[in-house]
């Protein structure tokens, strides 16, 4: 063996585990950060759904406890009762509603003096401004008459259970059946309780910040009344307001807003403030849950991520070895067949009795491909012989279109100089010039139109119109355009139709460039002698079939006549003028059409003959006499 060198095996074994191993890591990996995506995507619309209920549901009790204590307010037992059936009023009020009831106090405005008092903190009275009440002479029953307020901290910190979150104050004034104010009813309750968040729950503890930046609830008390501005993630906390206050409703990533400094996701929505004086503010109600509970199902998904990998490691290993001893052995067989060889196409290679089938044929098509090797060789050979004659026939190509537009450019330009230089004798020379001049530029604008038919042939822009048609009237139209061409040329002319009048399906502005071209080129080949033209009908075709006496074509070359830029003979093409294109153009042309051209002749000087086929539509009898209906053909000649 050779420094540098190792064995198929060992590389296969190697180059397997290098390419499987980081498949199978990055599978995991982009699995991992999938599940991730989808537990945090899940806690994003848990979680602002949930800060969406809670703010709902703040909002539904404050309505709630402002709707009762209207009713209380309005209540006859408050206004005209004892002291007794009023405290059993106040029991049984209390007792209805759903919210934590903290005390109750009932107070008389104008000694504010505590008619009766539950549970109350004696300086709870200075939160509330009652004297707004003894300036009005309103009835109750408006919403806008209670008054709600938030309770300082240091009321929080007196209180029994610190358990109690968003702690307000309501108070609804009581008139007398004079509507004179005569005392107030107080209400201490609390709306929200302390949460515990379970792993995995995604519905997370609440926190409620008012718009200017205090901390109104909060699951650790001594962050109750905080400005948020002495909090860790105070940017992420103002950005979460201000969003809040345009109204959406989102969800962000929190940092350090716990006592342990722990990464929380939270959900956040808003609501409109319900204390008084900051009606036209806004509360923010923040879902909170920490990120590893949030993503506690993906903890379970890692282990078993991980006895996976470990399970695919190992059997890849095995499945690699495996693989590498059933793949290496019958390639070192195939070796040691292929290195005994001496003379390749005198002794077979063909190892046999392989247990992996592709193998087998791998060393049976070692012969065959050996031979097809030398086939395609001499393909290429031929192919570049090939290539080499069409790269020659472009450049005549080339080199005659070049003429061709020579020639009527320089007559165009020697036609106008002479007349605009005065060399004309009379009007009636300088009208043969403009004559010459315009002839000219017909036959450059002809050219011109052939060049850019096959461009657009071969670009498939060029588009057909096929319309029935009548074949023999479009036929005479073509001929009565050559017949001062057969006539110059002294050429006789022979036009053979069939009995019928075929209808064919062609466009017919495209049926005549056909038509006019093949007799084009017959009066341009033929020198002496005659031209045919024979209609005929083979169901469901009608065939067009021109024959003259020209020059004729070598049959080796006719295959090479219908392709675009190729010219069977150079000499004859510059004598006869021309770009080659006419051919190529009408075969696209009748292909387009559903018909299709063909071309044949016996050789050099033996003339040539041109089918054209187009299909039929349908047809129809001559209106014509019993002489005019016999099986004899139609001839018409023309002859100078």
């Amino acid at each position: 063996m050779s420094i540098g060198q190792s064995s198929f095996r060992r590389i296969l074994l190697s180059r397997l585990l290098l390419v499987s191993v980081p498949v199978l890591l990055m599978g995991v990996y982009v699995t991992y950060r999938k599940a991730r995506s989808a537990f945090l995507e899940t806690a994003r619309q848990n979680l602002t759904e949930s800060a969406i209920r809670k703010a709902d549901n703040i909002e539904q009790s404050i309505q709630f406890l402002q709707a009762n204590l209207i009713t209380a307010g309005e209540s006859l037992v408050l206004k005209q009762g004892t002291l007794a059936e009023k405290e059993a009023f106040l029991q049984q009020f209390t007792a209805r509603l759903p919210n934590q009831i903290n005390c109750v106090k009932l107070i008389d405005i104008k000694i504010k003096k505590p008619l009766l008092n539950r549970a109350c903190e004696p300086e709870i009275i200075k939160v509330l401004t009652l004297e707004r009440w003894t300036k009005k002479n309103s009835f109750a029953g408006n919403i806008e008459n209670i008054l709600v307020k938030s309770l300082p901290r240091q009321f929080l910190t007196k209180s029994p259970n610190n358990n109690r979150q968003l702690e307000l104050v309501f108070a609804v004034p009581i008139y007398d059946n004079q509507g004179q104010l005569q005392s107030s009813l107080i209400l201490q309750a609390s709306l929200l309780y302390g949460e515990k968040v379970l792993p995995g729950s995604l519905s997370g503890y609440p926190v409620v910040i008012s718009e200017n930046g205090i901390i109104l609830a909060h699951p650790y008390f001594r962050r109750i009344g905080r400005h948020i501005s002495q909090e860790a993630d105070a940017e992420r906390l103002n950005s979460i307001i201000n969003n809040a206050i345009r109204g959406k409703q989102n969800f962000l990533h929190l940092f350090s807003f716990e006592k342990d400094g722990k990464e929380l996701v939270a959900g956040y929505s808003s609501l409109p403030s319900p204390v008084t004086g900051e009606s036209s503010q806004k509360w923010i109600v923040l879902a909170i849950s920490p990120l590893s509970q949030a993503l506690a199902p993906l903890q379970q998904i890692w282990e078993a991520i991980f006895y996976l990998i470990s399970g695919l490691l190992l059997a890849y290993l095995v499945a690699i070895i495996l693989i590498t001893r059933d793949l290496a052995i019958p390639l070192e067989k195939l070796r040691d067949y292929a290195l005994n060889i001496q003379k390749i196409p005198s002794q077979n290679i063909t190892p046999q009795n392989f247990n992996i089938r592709e193998i087998n044929q791998l060393a049976s098509a070692l012969e065959e491909m050996l031979e097809r090797l030398r086939l395609w060789g001499e393909e290429i050979v031929k192919s570049r012989q090939e290539a080499e004659n069409a790269n020659q026939l472009k450049n005549q190509f080339l080199a005659n279109t070049s003429h061709e537009l020579r020639t009527p450019l320089n007559g165009i330009i020697g036609s106008i100089r002479c007349v605009m230089d005065g060399f004309c004798n009379s009007e009636q020379e300088e009208k043969e010039y403009l004559q010459q001049a315009d002839n000219a530029a017909v036959h450059l604008l002809e050219i011109i139109d052939d060049i850019l038919s096959i461009a657009k042939i071969e670009a498939g822009k060029l588009s057909v119109n096929p319309e029935p048609v009548d074949l023999h009237q479009i036929i005479n139209e073509v001929i009565n355009l050559q017949t001062a061409s057969l006539q110059r040329k002294h050429l006789k002319f022979n036009l053979l139709f069939c009995p019928e009048i075929p209808i064919v399906c062609a466009d017919t502005t495209k049926l005549k460039q056909v038509i006019l071209n093949v007799i084009s080129n017959s009066i341009k080949f033929t020198d002496t002698g005659t031209i045919s033209l024979i209609t005929h009908l083979e169901h469901p075709q009608a065939i067009i079939t021109i024959i003259d006496t020209g020059i004729g074509i070598d049959p080796q070359q006719q295959s090479k006549l219908f392709r675009p830029f190729v010219m069977i003979d150079g000499s004859t093409t510059r004598k006869f003028s021309g770009t080659g294109l006419g051919l190529a153009i009408s075969k696209n042309l009748m292909k387009m059409m559903g018909g299709d051209i063909t071309i044949s002749s016996q050789g050099q000087g033996l003339g040539t003959t041109v089918e054209i086929i187009l299909p039929l539509v349908g047809e129809r009898k001559l209106d014509s006499t019993p002489e005019e209906t016999s099986s004899l053909p139609i001839i018409t000649s023309l002859k100078s």
